[in-house]
Parts: structure tokens; C-alpha cells; sequence
């Protein structure tokens, strides 16, 4: 009995001194985008697409035994709003922020707020996940050490654009309509100087804007447009606000015009796109769900089967992966380690290999141009808002063709 007890108490004392087993580590991530008042839609929908690329992240060990946890924050498009839940997201310590569809002008607020936090708060440092706020001066100006972008900005979506354009000798006359925040303020900067510089013919026969989220009717700046004789109109608008104003252009009889997005493929729009879009509605993105070249089909389908409905937040997962492979990279999750690991690393996107350019932090990718096109089985396998259209690629433009120069002088961390 007393050699039983001896060897009972040697195994103990055995185990005792081995390391315990590592428990999975949860990484919470703050979404912090809106999810009411005008564009709750688009803001609630950015949500799920975080919460499924997280769970499918955390299922396929993308971070290897890590595991995410999506918590959302509503901003309500507001960047005051944004900046006292930023002290929220600081109290519950979650040290990584994703946010990008509640506008850019809610981004360079959260920005700016970032980087003062972290350089008085050493050891308790944010990382900024921008995943669709395209502000140029986020990554020029403005950059930040903390802050990566993989959504490309609008200089960047407004040059495959207008290459893209510029290539049809039937276009001579442009208007520009675009958000009255700086968002779309840059936008029409960005097509004014690719025009310029790439079919300096082309006529400019109007530079509008109109409040986000507020107008019900569009049919008085439809009207006006139709009056330009434009044949191309240019738009960063997003949300309900595109969904209206395409729906106006279609009741007018707008037909004569291209109208070339940025967020076409938004849930809600194919309603007003419908058969009269076909052929004239364009799309510059970095994804296409019905290019399956790099799995983007593949992902989009599991996410409609889940979630219900239709995937293109395409730069939401590419800052998961990011993120993903910078926790691997640095293994740790400890916000400074994963920071140093992101800058410069080529990650796979569903629109292609991609890299964090270390300079700015702004991810590099192929931008796509697409058409509002009807299901074929072939080039459009996957429709929108069950419509039975879809996006056909017309055409790629490689990274380094839309690889945009930088003003960044980033300041980095002394230690």
C-alpha cells in the first residue's frame, strides 16, 4: 500500500511540474460601424460579415489556436459617437477595431483618436482594421502605424475607373455626383486628375453632391443630369442612396447614360438596377463573386448558405486574413507584435495575392471592373438580391497599375 501511495505521489508530484496546456485564446474585435438610423442596412450587413469571417477564421484555424469574437459598436455614422465608444471599447480591453462602412469621416475621427491613445497608452494600443473607408490621406497624410487599410482607396478605384473608361471613344461628356463628405469630395478630385491626364477630350459637364443618408427623391439631380447630355455618370454613392438614385435614372428614362460605381453591388440594389442596368451600370472593386480565380465564389457561396444573403464586403476579408496571419506571423496577439508582423506581408484575398505595402500600410491588390450583366451559368454564375443578374468581369487591372504614389511620413513606435 505505501509503495501504491509513494507512486501515486510521484505522479503527482510529476505532473505538477509539467506546463499546463495552453487554453485557446479568444481575440475580441470592436466593429464599430452603423447600425441604425438611414444606412442601418449596410452597417447591420458589414456586421455579419465580420461575424462569419470571424466564426470561419476561429473554425479553420487561420491563426492557428486562436479563436475571434466579433463585438459590434453603433456609431451611428457619427464621428463623435465613434470617438466616445472608443472609450468603451478601451474599458472592456479589446485592442483590435474594425470599421469602414460608416464612412471615412467617421475613420480619420477614429484615426486621429487612435494614435493619440497609443502614444499615451503604451502597452494598451489599438490596431485599426479599415476595411472599406477610403479616404486617400488615411494612408497619406494622415497614416498612422496602427492603421491598415485593404480596401483600396478611391484614388486607386477611381484610376481602374476611369482607365476603364477612357478606353471608349463614345465617351465625351462625364458628370460626377457624389456624397458631400470628403469621401465623395475625393472622388471627384481623383476623376477630375485621371481624366485629365488620360483623355484630357472628355468634357466635365457637372460636379454635384448631395447629403448622405437624407435625400428620398432624386429625380430633380436625374433631371439635371439627363439635361448635361452626359454620357457617363461617375458615383461613389452607396447604400439607399445609390439604390434611389438609380431608380430615379430607370423611372426618367436615363438610358443614354453609364453610371459607374463604387458599391453597386450592395445589397438592395439590384431592385433598382434590374434588366434597364444591364450593360450600363459599372462596378470597380477588388472582388468579384462570380471570379473564381481566388476562391471568391467559393466564399461567397458559403456566406449566402449561412447568413442569407448576398457577400461583398471583399476587403472585410481580407483584413480577417490579414489579421490572421499577422497573429501566426508574430505569435502573439499582443497588439505592437501584430502591427510589426502585417507591415509588408503578401496575403491571399478573393481578388488575388496582395501586399501590405510597409511604407503607408496600404494593401496593394488587382482591382476589377464589372457589368451589370443577367445570370449565364458561365460568367455570372451568382446573382444579387435573387434578381437573376449579376456581375460579369470586364476586365482586371493589376496592382502595380493602380499602386498609388504616397505623402506618408509615418511615425513609428520608439520601442
Amino acid at each position: 500500500m505505501r509503495i501504491h501511495s509513494a507512486a501515486l505521489a510521484a505522479a503527482m508530484l510529476c505532473c505538477a511540474l509539467l506546463p499546463a496546456a495552453q487554453a485557446t485564446e479568444t481575440v475580441r474585435i470592436a466593429t464599430m460601424d452603423m447600425t441604425s438610423g438611414g444606412l442601418a442596412g449596410f452597417g447591420q450587413s458589414a456586421l455579419k460579415h465580420w461575424q462569419f469571417l470571424a466564426d470561419k477564421a476561429s473554425r479553420e484555424q487561420w491563426a492557428g489556436d486562436v479563436r475571434f469574437e466579433i463585438v459590434p459598436f453603433d456609431t451611428k455614422m457619427s464621428p463623435q459617437e465613434a470617438l466616445s465608444l472608443l472609450r468603451q471599447v478601451d474599458a472592456q480591453n479589446i485592442r483590435f477595431i474594425a470599421q469602414g462602412a460608416s464612412s471615412s469621416s467617421v475613420g480619420l475621427a477614429l484615426q486621429e483618436a487612435i494614435q493619440k491613445h497609443n502614444t499615451r497608452n503604451p502597452g494598451r494600443e489599438f490596431v485599426y482594421l479599415n476595411y472599406a473607408s477610403a479616404a486617400p490621406a488615411m494612408t497619406g497624410e494622415k497614416c498612422s502605424y496602427w492603421h491598415f487599410r485593404t480596401d483600396a482607396h478611391v484614388d486607386m478605384k477611381i484610376k481602374a475607373m476611369m482607365r476603364h473608361l477612357a478606353a471608349d471613344p463614345a465617351i465625351q461628356r462625364v458628370y460626377l455626383f457624389n456624397p458631400n463628405y470628403a469621401y465623395g469630395q475625393e472622388s471627384a478630385r481623383a476623376a477630375r486628375q485621371f481624366l485629365a491626364e488620360l483623355r484630357p477630350d472628355i468634357e466635365i459637364v457637372g460636379d454635384d453632391y448631395h447629403p448622405t443618408g437624407q435625400v428620398k427623391d432624386f429625380a430633380p439631380y436625374i433631371t439635371k443630369i439627363m439635361q448635361s447630355r452626359a454620357d457617363a455618370l461617375v458615383t461613389v454613392s452607396f447604400g439607399n442612396d445609390l439604390a434611389l438614385m438609380v431608380k430615379a435614372a430607370n423611372d426618367l428614362g436615363m438610358n443614354r447614360t453609364a453610371i459607374l460605381t463604387l458599391s453597386g453591388n450592395s445589397p438592395g440594389m439590384a431592385d433598382s438596377f434590374g434588366e434597364q442596368a444591364v450593360g450600363k451600370v459599372m462596378l470597380s472593386g477588388v472582388t468579384n463573386v462570380n471570379d473564381d480565380q481566388h476562391g471568391a465564389t467559393v466564399l461567397a457561396s458559403e456566406y449566402k448558405a449561412r447568413m442569407g444573403e448576398d457577400f461583398f464586403f471583399g476587403a472585410a476579408a481580407s483584413a480577417m486574413r490579414l489579421l490572421a496571419e499577422g497573429i501566426k506571423a508574430a505569435g502573439s496577439t499582443a497588439p505592437g507584435a501584430v502591427a510589426g508582423a502585417m507591415e509588408g506581408m503578401d496575403i491571399d484575398t478573393p481578388g488575388g495575392r496582395a501586399v501590405m505595402r510597409t511604407e503607408d500600410h496600404q494593401l496593394l491588390m488587382p482591382i476589377y471592373i464589372d457589368a451589370w450583366s443577367q445570370v449565364d451559368g458561365t460568367a455570372v454564375r451568382l446573382d444579387q438580391d435573387g434578381s437573376g443578374f449579376g456581375w460579369r468581369t470586364v476586365a482586371v487591372i493589376a496592382r502595380d497599375d493602380v499602386a498609388p504614389p504616397t505623402s506618408c511620413a509615418m511615425q513609428r513606435p520608439t520601442s
